[in-house]
């Protein structure tokens, strides 16, 4: 197993500069893993900013049960530490399961807490307890300022490493919406604030047994976060999205990848210099 970054230098430089989270939704197989991560950390040197490769070795919210859930705990975390190992990247994954949050911590550096789960009080001081860095998607159904009791709970254990993600709020059946007045709101409360673009472009279980999407939103939606606050961007993105397993129809391509970090740095260093 790798030596995993330590977490307080991680975040010490998650608290300093901007920075990306990329991958594809699921951990599909190793290779692809691999490749993605290879990509996206080309695509992070040419603008010299940090980014952290995340994909799920597990998907517990599916809209069907015959949806494609990923390679699973014991496998998936053999194929992140490869990835973590061979690219040198930090990584980071879903926890649905309190008792899974200390196994997992051993191999990556970001415990990520799916939205659905955001108010789940044993899983999330769960996560804190391990010391590993503990990033929160803020639930469709909370309001920007409900995310201070979600971060007290992590902190409760002692652990203040914690990362806070918009994800889109609830609007009306299978759709999402952002509202940017959400980031100031969120960036009070202390913690780097992350825009999670592709899911916010998601449209849950509007393709009736699995969810829809619309990729082209997510690059907008993404520069418009950049510009409000938003210290990080959460991109899902795939070599060939409309074959992907999970997220397909709201995961970006990952040859336009690219050329979204460079306008992204770019819109960061503009509000840098204000």
């Amino acid at each position: 197993m790798a030596p995993r970054s330590s977490a307080d230098a991680l975040y010490a430089v998650l608290r300093s500069r901007h920075f990306f989270i990329a991958g594809p939704c699921v951990l599909e197989s190793c290779d692809l893993a691999l490749h993605v991560a290879a990509i996206v950390k080309e695509a992070a040197e040419q603008v010299n900013l940090p980014v952290i490769f995340k994909s799920s070795y597990e998907k517990a919210n599916r809209t069907s049960g015959s949806g494609f859930r990923g390679p699973g705990r014991d496998t998936g975390l053999v194929w992140l530490d490869r990835v973590r190992e061979e690219t040198d990247l930090p990584v980071t994954t879903d926890v649905h399961d309190p008792a899974d949050a200390s196994i997992v911590a051993e191999v990556v550096d970001i415990l990520q807490i799916p939205a659905f789960l955001s108010r789940q009080t044993a899983l999330l001081t769960a996560a804190g307890e391990t010391g590993a860095i503990v990033n929160v998607k803020k639930g469709q159904f909370l309001a920007p300022w409900d995310m201070a009791h979600v971060a007290a709970k992590i902190a409760s254990t002692g652990n203040s490493r914690i990362l806070l993600t918009e994800r889109g709020s609830s609007f009306g059946y299978n759709n999402l919406v952002v509202d940017m007045r959400s980031f100031p709101l969120m960036k009070d409360l202390g913690y780097p604030l992350i825009m999670d673009a592709t899911h916010s472009v998601q449209m849950p279980g509007g393709q009736g047994a699995c969810s829809g999407g619309d990729r082209r939103l997510a690059p907008p939606l993404a520069l418009a976060a950049a510009g409000a606050g938003a210290a990080g961007v959460f991109l899902e993105c795939h070599p060939h999205p409309d074959k992907a397993l999970c997220d397909g129809p709201n995961s970006l391509n990952l040859a336009d990848v690219p050329a979204l970090f460079r306008k992204l740095a770019g819109i960061w260093r503009l509000v840098d210099e204000q």
